[in-house]
């Protein structure tokens, strides 16, 4: 009977120092933080939301890929469907990114090589830096007009690591 009650209480100790361990690689991991370096890759997203325009609320979504390098450096491809009137775009800028996994990217977007507006986005990454979360913080024209928008982001990391 203690014979057993001894190999009953070593597993249950093996097991909760296997699980204590596990739980610190995960914790530690997840203090290291991120940053520009840490959410590099390539990227596959959408955002779908509102412009409010003096005549109303039109609808707005996009489907995309962007790759950041690891200094913060952004290039998207994607395509969009405002109040249903399609348009390809290209989009370069730069990714901040804090150490809490939060960061801000400031993005230029273009239609057949024209700038045709301006955005400061607000990012969140979750999921180990594999999931981002984010929200249009502001957008505007070429001439400054600001365009009030709803939109959120839904990203999720394709590949990681990318210098181009």
């Amino acid at each position: 009977m203690k014979r057993n009650m001894a190999r009953t209480t070593l597993l249950f100790i093996s097991i909760v120092t296997l699980c204590m361990g596990v739980a610190s690689a995960a914790q530690a991991e997840d203090n290291n933080g991120c940053s520009t370096a840490s959410v590099a890759g390539k990227w596959g997203y959408t955002y779908t939301g509102t412009i409010i325009l003096p005549t109303g609320a039109v609808p707005v979504a996009t489907v995309g890929t962007y790759i950041q390098d690891t200094k913060g450096n952004f290039a998207a491809s994607q395509n969009r469907s405002v109040g249903g009137a399609f348009a390809q775009e290209t989009v370069t800028g730069t990714v901040t990114v804090n150490r809490d996994c939060t960061g801000t990217l400031n993005a230029n977007v273009y239609q057949s090589g024209q700038l045709v507006r301006t955005a400061v986005i607000d990012l969140v990454y979750d999921n180990n830096r594999r999931h981002l979360r984010a929200i249009f913080e502001s957008a505007s024209l070429p001439d400054g007009t600001n365009l009030p928008v709803v939109i959120t982001i839904d990203g999720m990391r394709l590949s990681t690591g990318h210098d181009d």
